[in-house]
This record gives structure tokens, sequence and C-alpha cells, in this order.
């Protein structure tokens, strides 16, 4: 799946190219893809609810909501946006609260996504660490709300966030376990992609990140082959 003519003007141009090489590689075969059966649940999902004229809100969960789960709302919401399905949006949550990651940030600029603090403080998990809120934009245009959203590391019922008829992405097996009935969602499908957490401090941190965000937005991309 490759950005659409007439929505490339819509991304920033580096997310249209980095979008475009993921979707020739997935379309060679060159990196499988990965829980195929689930990404087919949620694009049908998605399409039924389409044919009934419902919006599909999606929240990605994984247990901090600091890496996996904002790498998957954001890559979710640039593959919906490059074709050209608003009533597809993306977001993030978790089963506690933490922050958003910088390596999480690191991995989404390297693709040319425009990450900038806003000055505000979400609520502290237990840690108590600092939670700051951030604009996260892969369009070129400030502001709109298909290509830009508010992000900071929030419980996956945050007000923030839908609370009914969504589908409900646990993208680790903690959350998975946490949550085995998730109030509110209209689809549960779990996912588990490993953490890049684990290279944290190593030489291979950036590959590991970029991997996953790879990872996931190919995920993205096979669901919504079910819609299109």
């Amino acid at each position: 799946m490759t950005v659409k003519p007439n929505r490339r003007s819509l991304l920033l141009p580096a997310v249209a190219a980095h979008l475009d090489q993921l979707g020739e590689g997935r379309a060679r075969g060159v990196t499988p893809i990965a829980h195929r059966e689930m990404a087919e649940a949620l694009g049908g999902w998605i399409a039924r609810n389409r044919e009934a004229g419902k919006d599909s809100p999606v929240i990605v969960v994984c247990t901090g909501n600091s890496r996996r789960s904002i790498l998957g709302a954001t890559m979710g919401n640039i593959a919906t946006a490059s074709v050209g399905l608003p009533d597809i949006r993306m977001f993030s949550g978790g089963t506690e609260p933490s922050a958003f990651n910088p390596r999480t940030i690191a991995a989404l600029e390297a693709i040319g996504v425009v990450i900038e603090p806003t000055g505000e403080q979400a609520p502290s998990g237990r840690s108590g660490l600092p939670n700051p809120v951030y604009r996260v934009r892969w369009g070129t245009v400030p502001g709109n709300p298909e290509t830009e959203a508010i992000e900071f590391s929030k419980r996956y019922d945050d007000a923030s966030n839908p609370r009914s008829g969504f589908a409900a992405l646990m993208v680790c097996d903690e959350a998975a376990d946490e949550c085995p009935v998730v109030p509110g969602a209209a689809l549960r499908v779990s996912i588990p992609f490993a953490d890049p957490k684990e290279a944290d401090g190593s030489p291979v941190e950036s590959l590991r990140y970029a991997e996953r965000r790879d990872e996931l937005a190919r995920w993205m991309l096979h669901a919504l082959t079910r819609v299109l």
C-alpha cells in the first residue's frame, strides 16, 4: 500500500516517503506481517462499521503508555490519513501512566514526524515522574485533526480517549493479562509485540525502536487492506 496521490500533500514529505517504503517492503514480502489474523479481524470490524455509517475509534494499549502504544497509535493515524479514512482514529493508553518516552519521540522524529512540547503536564503515575504533554504532527497543515494529535501517557480509560464503541488493541502481554475485559470496547484484539525497552542504553537502541515502529505500521497497513 502506497500513499494515494491525492493524499500525499496532506502528509509531511518525509512521513509519506517512509510510508511508501514500508508498503513496498511489505508487498515484496521483505518483512512478514505479524498477527495477520488479528489485523484482518480489526479491518473486518472497521469495514462493518463503515457499512453501518459508524466511526471506528481504536485505542492501542500497553502497560506504561510510553513506547509501543504511542508508536502504534501514531503510525496507525499516519496510515489512515494516507488513504483518506478520517472515520478511523487511533488513540493510546496504558494500565498505568508513566511518560512519553524520549526514545519513542526519537523514533518518530526519525521519519519526519514533528513532536513539540505544549508546556503542559498531565497527571503523574505512581512513579511521580513528570508527564509532559506533546503535540504530534504528521501532516502539512497544523491544527488539522486528521494529521495531528495531543499525546501524553495516560490510562486507556482517560477522559481524552473514547469511552465506548472502540476497538482495544493490546500490544503487550502484560496489558492483555491485566485487562482480560476492557470496559466499553466493541472489539478486543491481543497483538503482543516485543518491548523495545529491552534495548535501552545499548548500541542497538535506536534500531530496536525503529523496528517496532515499522512492525506496528505494517500491521496497521495490513488491517486497512480489509477496509479499502
